[in-house]
């Protein structure tokens, strides 16, 4: 069953119907409100809203760990996400997909951001932090699709909840990053941790503010464009669904936690055993 994700513009779809309301307690605390089992064309899921149902948390207030966590609890085999950013390069314009494969981390540390510590070591690989194989899975249900789509793009995360200087947002250009965002970290490393292969839709908003011959980016303006990215966002959801066994074959599942503790398993903490054997099934 897939687990998807709502980011901002998208914390609902018209046609989702509701099968069950899910509990939102998890070990970490609770998971974003609207946490829910939907039915789409007969094809059950699970689906969370990043920010909460009625969008009432930050990016740095998102628990992620429960939202990661109370998805594999409840059956997720793969995520995948959806989130609105801006665009670092003119390439990539707003109403675009952009599916990255990689992220630069430029969060301030204040995020929760490992199920790991506290007792529980471990080191987990994120040389590849999505799964690459379904994007690769993807590639034929986007062409169908009628927007543009780019790939294997690099994501710089930020703090919010401010949008950038323009010195930070040239010095991103300058890092590598081509699309930038407020809410994938920590969630891609935490769905490693969990084994759960990743696939993150970005859809863009706008264009930042790294040019001053592009009016900078307002709310007003991202607002404006995340009504026309949520009907793109449901039609390409609806294609996912309908494919068996998408993330068949993707080698998540066998890393993170599984792989990952850098300690025998007996000498996990008896009161973190229960949550941890959770995560590594």
């Amino acid at each position: 069953m897939f687990g998807i994700i709502g980011g901002s513009g998208f914390e609902k779809f018209d046609e989702f119907e509701t099968v069950e309301l899910l509990n939102r307690e998890t070990p970490f605390g609770l998971a974003s409100s609207g946490f829910k089992k939907v039915r789409v064309n007969g094809v059950e899921f699970l689906f969370i809203s990043r920010h909460g149902e009625h969008h009432e948390l930050l990016p740095t207030e998102i628990n992620y760990r429960a939202n990661i966590f109370a998805l594999k609890n409840n059956g997720a085999k793969a995520i995948v996400s959806f989130s609105a950013i801006g665009s670092l390069e003119k390439v990539c314009k707003p109403g675009d997909l952009v599916v990255p494969y990689q992220y630069i981390d430029r969060t301030k540390g204040v995020r929760a951001s490992t199920f790991l510590g506290d007792g529980l070591i471990g080191h987990v690989s994120l040389a590849k932090p999505i799964c690459e194989m379904m994007a690769e899975k993807l590639k034929p249900l986007t062409a169908k699709q009628g927007f543009e789509t780019h790939y294997a793009k690099t994501y710089v995360c930020i703090e919010g909840p401010y949008f950038s200087t323009k010195a930070e947002s040239l010095s991103y250009r300058q890092m590598g990053a081509e699309v930038i965002g407020m809410s994938n970290f920590p969630e891609y490393a935490l769905a490693r941790e969990a084994g759960l292969p990743y696939l993150p839709c970005c859809f863009v908003t706008d264009y930042d503010c790294w040019d001053d011959n592009i009016p900078h980016v307002t709310v007003a303006e991202v607002i404006n464009v995340m009504k026309g990215n949520n009907s793109k966002a449901f039609s390409l959801l609806k294609e996912i669904l309908a494919q068996k066994d998408f993330w068949a074959g993707s080698l998540a599942p066998e890393g993170g936690l599984r792989a990952g503790l850098f300690m025998p398993k007996d000498a996990i903490p008896l009161d973190k055993r229960g949550w941890v054997q959770i995560l590594m099934n």
